[in-house]
């Protein structure tokens, strides 16, 4: 099969399309022949060795994907030969072939593409195990989403919509704020070249918003901190600024709010059941066209590393896919 590989730490360019063995399933697991994978920015960390797992080299990025089940291990009961599933891993699929749990996957629905299929769960099961289990979002709430034209970000946009929130966006130009609004935000802020502060307080009158998420980190961390409504939520969801904020605690003690740590892989490994759970509920609210991923771009498996890049250069609205078919 072949397999993009890192051999060396580093950055995109470093990365190979070589032949490599095909894989075989233990007790437990399915080998699944892979259509396409989902490129997210835990990728770009882990080929640079600055994620929080640190696999052996060499190794192949890629955290989700979709595709048929091959071959079965021992003790397999949850699936069989030819299911359509997504799984998530969090290294090996930017290869033709991966080998999972069967605990690690999800039946793709009837009405859902591979390429929309790997653009689902860990985009969607991030934001909405950060929004439901973490934030406990309620309808009539106000939601602001930084970095909301990226993956995770428009992902929250539509489920703070399902979930029957007001959903304000918060990205750096008018093509990105185009995209979220047609994903539903009910309210716009370029924070590029508008005060962020000054427009949340105009467009909340004031009280302040109830629920913060946040995936980018950096300068505008504290600044949005400093906007919560009295008993409101912050979601640490990542650091795609590079910049780890530190904010002064005297804010949650003022604000009555909680600052929450969304961390989806260790949940997912953690309550397994709630996680299955979550994941039916997300294909329902797909079945039903309250969410879609938006796909940027489709890339063939041998242009990894110029997905990565697009990834890297802040270039992507949604989410960005490899095809092993094109």
């Amino acid at each position: 099969m072949r397999a993009v590989l890192c051999k060396e730490l580093g950055m995109p360019e470093s990365l190979v399309l070589e032949e490599v063995p095909g894989l075989i399933p233990g007790p437990g697991q399915v080998l699944i022949s892979v259509q396409a994978c989902g490129v997210n920015f835990p990728d770009t960390l882990i080929i640079q060795g600055k994620y929080q797992f640190k696999p052996d080299l060499p190794f192949s990025p890629g955290g989700e994907i979709s595709g048929v089940v091959k071959q079965v291990g021992s003790d397999v009961d949850s699936l069989k030969i030819g299911d359509r599933v997504i799984a998530f891993s969090t290294w090996g699929g930017f290869a033709e072939e991966l080998v999972v749990d069967q605990t690690r996957t999800v039946i793709i629905s009837d009405k859902m593409d591979y390429e929309r299929a790997s653009a689902f769960v860990l985009t969607y099961g991030t934001s909405y195990h950060a929004l439901k289990d973490r934030a406990h979002l309620r309808e009539g709430e106000t939601l602001l989403v930084l970095g909301a034209s990226g993956g995770v970000g428009l992902a929250a946009i539509q489920l703070g919509k399902a979930m029957g929130a007001t959903v304000i966006a918060a990205a750096s130009n008018p093509e990105k704020l185009s995209a979220c609004q047609e994903n539903g935000a009910d309210y716009v802020i370029n924070y590029a070249q508008d005060d962020l502060r000054q427009s949340v307080k105009e467009i909340t009158k004031g009280r302040g918003v109830d629920v913060i998420y946040d995936p980018v980190g950096g300068s505008f961390s504290e600044k949005a901190l400093r906007d919560m409504s009295w008993g409101g939520r912050f979601l640490v969801v990542g650091f795609a600024a590079g910049e780890i904020p530190k904010v002064p605690l005297n804010i949650p003690l003022l604000k009555g709010c909680s600052v929450v740590g969304v961390f989806w892989g260790e949940f997912t490994k953690r309550e397994p059941d709630l996680n299955k759970q979550n994941n039916q509920e997300l294909m329902d609210l797909f079945d039903q066209g309250k969410i879609s991923p938006h796909i940027h771009r489709v890339y063939p498996l041998e242009k990894a590393g110029e997905a990565l890049n697009e990834l890297l250069q802040k270039r992507v609205i949604g989410k960005v896919v490899l095809s092993t078919t094109v």
